[in-house]
């Protein structure tokens, strides 16, 4: 998805967040419900932000589909919610979770097996396949009409790996929001990104045009440090609770609108997970 941090605002970054949790300080760290959390009375939560309809901000609050799971686990701990906007490079190395910035990540994240050498992740709580966007006016009709020719992404996202792995030319972006200006003002001419992004810029632009979905079969997970097994049953068992309350269904109708019965993903079909874990 998103953008490596320079080398200097990593390493300040990392040695913040040590000397955040742990050291000297004794409320800098506590367990709730056998989770130990990297700040006292509080569930800390990387996510890059914006990447809607998963993470964004509206009228100044961060809300979305994987805010309102994390928002849900920091509710039934009993502790609040703090929200870290974090590139996505740190979060899908996993260097984040291991330098402590956070107990756990949400953050559109596909489940891939060279993430899952790096963190542990949850069973997937979502579908997410990719898909192929440009202007309605464009000719373009099928990934093969942009082979050879560039195409927008997001930096370390499975959408670069795709549009590489298919003969297009990517052209990274930050995140989300630039991704889209880029193609609205003409940087690039097609985008190619997982189905909710897109739906949403659709949604909030009616210049532009879903074209294809890909069926990569991408499922969505959070992620923990590895072998914070505490947390990952904490967020699995918050995830559960949602889906037999109805909740669960309520807010992926709520974020995901005319795509919500493609991204949802029964309590069978996560339990049974998929080939792209």
């Amino acid at each position: 998805m998103k953008k490596i941090l320079p080398a200097i605002a990593a390493s300040a970054a990392a040695l913040l967040a040590l000397s955040g949790c742990g050291g000297d300080d004794p409320d800098a760290a506590e367990e709730v419900n056998g989770v130990q959390l990297v700040s006292a009375g509080k569930l800390t939560l990387c996510s890059d932000i914006p990447y809607e309809p998963f993470e964004f901000v509206q009228d100044g609050e961060n809300v979305g589909f994987d805010i309102d799971l994390a928002q849900a686990t920091a509710d039934s701990m009993g502790v609040e919610l703090e929200v870290i906007t974090t590139a996505f490079e740190a979060i899908q190395s996993g260097s984040a979770l291991d330098t402590g910035q956070c107990d756990i990540a949400l953050s559109g994240m596909t489940i891939t097996e060279e993430r899952q050498t790096q963190m542990d992740f949850s069973k997937p709580y979502l579908k997410d396949n990719l898909a192929l966007m440009t202007k309605k006016d464009s000719d373009v009709e099928s990934i093969e009409d942009i082979q050879g020719e560039e195409a927008g992404v997001q930096q370390a996202t499975t959408g670069e790996a795709y549009a590489t792995d298919n003969g297009v030319t990517p052209v990274q972006f930050e995140d989300a929001g630039l991704m889209t200006q880029g193609i609205q003002s003409g940087q690039v001419d097609a985008v190619i990104a997982n189905i909710s992004t897109i739906f949403a810029a659709t949604e909030s632009d009616d210049t532009l045009h879903l074209v294809e979905e890909f069926d990569t079969g991408e499922v969505i997970g959070a992620a923990v440090k590895q072998d914070n097994s505490a947390m990952l049953e904490q967020f699995e068992t918050t995830v559960t609770e949602l889906r037999e309350s109805g909740e669960y269904d309520d807010i992926v109708d709520q974020w995901f609108g005319e795509v919500a019965d493609a991204a949802r993903l029964s309590a069978e079909e996560a339990d049974a997970g998929s080939a792209s874990e």
